[in-house]
């Protein structure tokens, strides 16, 4: 049997949770996973199911056979195959950490993608990446030749057929062009003190401010720089006691914790945009598993 997730977003409504349900049963599918989300804010509705195909309906099926009842509630909706790999393409500078972790992820199985690229505006990852068999393209990045690495850049994207951009601390400022044609489809990561310790050395203006938690944020980048929708984020609690090198070294590891949560769950299309927010449902069974365990 295959194995859909179908998401959902439109005007909230009575009846649209059996519209779902029925289309399902009608057509032989049993729904495996379910979350749903009511903004009463907004006046819009959320939903995200799992489910199995038993009569064997294609992809192509199910999204031309739920097109009335699309119509009928004015839905924005998609159907995926759970566990598609989505192609991706990391941008990093000079800070390896999130970086090596996606690699790690990648090769054991516990995160549902492809790497078709990696892109850097220094050469200090390009062994690593290459000894992982993953094309490396070094793109320099100034003032004079900025719109011109990004063409290179947008060029390497669009070649590899990649669906999302990762900048696993890239410490280059995108242009609202770039932001734009992509928007919401790259994530960054960065130090949760923004705005209060910008600039140089953020872990060493909280240190010496005193600051009892070290946190990350993961966004989708928007053109106001490090405002985007937030996806994921979470804290390690200092003290005291630790140096201000203590502090780069937590924080260099709840970033790419941060990092790779915000990525699977926008892979396994678990992120809804939500104006300047974003609603994210749990895992379904199984969703973090890996391919390799050990």
């Amino acid at each position: 049997m295959s194995k859909y997730v179908l998401t959902v977003t439109c005007k909230s409504t009575r009846g649209i949770v059996a519209a779902v349900a029925n289309y399902m049963a009608d057509n032989g599918c049993n729904i495996t996973d379910t979350a749903q989300f009511d903004d009463q804010k907004t006046g819009k509705f959320f939903l995200r199911a799992s489910f199995t195909a038993e009569t064997g309906m294609t992809l192509e099926e199910l999204i031309k056979g739920f097109e009335a009842t699309g119509a009928e509630f004015d839905m924005d909706y998609d159907f995926f195959v759970d566990g598609a790999k989505t192609k991706v393409v990391i941008m990093v500078s000079r800070f390896g950490h999130c970086l090596n972790d996606l690699l790690y992820r990648w090769k054991i199985g516990g995160l549902p993608i492809d790497i078709v690229a990696v892109i850097s505006n220094h050469m200090d990852y390009q062994k690593v990446v290459v000894n992982n068999d993953i094309p490396f393209h070094c793109i320099k990045v100034t003032k004079e030749n900025k719109p011109q690495a990004e063409a290179q850049i947008m060029q390497v994207v669009e070649d590899s057929g990649a669906e999302l951009i990762v900048l696993a601390r890239y410490m280059q400022i995108l242009s609202d062009a770039m932001c734009q044609k992509m928007s919401g489809r790259i994530i960054n990561i960065h130090h949760s003190f923004l705005p209060s310790f910008k600039g140089a050395n953020p872990y060493k203006q909280a240190f010496e401010k005193g600051v009892k938690l070290i946190g990350a944020t993961s966004h989708y980048v928007t053109a106001d720089l490090d405002e985007g929708p937030i996806i994921e984020q979470d804290v390690v609690r200092v003290t005291h006691a630790q140096s201000p090198e203590d502090y780069v070294s937590l924080g260099r590891d709840v970033e790419a914790q941060v990092l790779s949560r915000a990525i699977q769950a926008h892979v396994q299309r678990r992120v809804f945009l939500n104006g300047d927010k974003t609603v994210v449902f749990p895992a379904s069974p199984g969703g973090y598993a890996s391919e390799r365990m050990g």
